[in-house]
């Protein structure tokens, strides 16, 4: 199982950018996926979670990005895609997507260190002013 982030970049306030991340060895489908961003000094946070599971898509987003990010996948459920618009510069840093066996989700993101969770490297998103 293998995750790889891109379409990070610069941008500007009020600008927009789409991230990507590329499953390798399982698909969205079988998988709870979500997004995570780590802002300088800053502790890593949860701000989207997709589930798609046969005929049912589940999303969330944290209140500080409703309205403005939106989290999708393509038809092959290979790639998960991050769609930012109205960026604000608090929303620079690196993001990281992640993903777990759907039987092993209970509704909220294991920590890290239990070895449940995949997750990429991640892709550095500036946003100047």
């Amino acid at each position: 199982v293998q995750l790889v982030e891109s379409g990070g970049g610069a941008t500007y306030v009020g600008g927009s950018l789409t991230l990507s991340c590329r499953a390798y060895g399982f698909t969205f489908g079988t998988h709870v996926a979500g997004w995570f961003r780590q802002g300088p000094g800053k502790a890593r946070e949860g701000i989207t979670s997709l589930s798609e599971m046969t005929g049912h898509t589940f999303q969330s987003y944290a209140n500080s990005i409703k309205g403005r990010f939106h989290v999708s996948t393509d038809d092959a459920q290979t790639t998960m895609y991050l769609h930012m618009t109205k960026l604000k510069p608090e929303d620079a840093g690196e993001y990281f997507c992640a993903a777990i066996d759907q039987n092993l989700f209970d509704g909220q993101w294991p920590d890290p260190s239990s070895g449940l969770v995949s997750w990429g490297k991640g892709t550095l998103v500036t946003v100047s002013q």
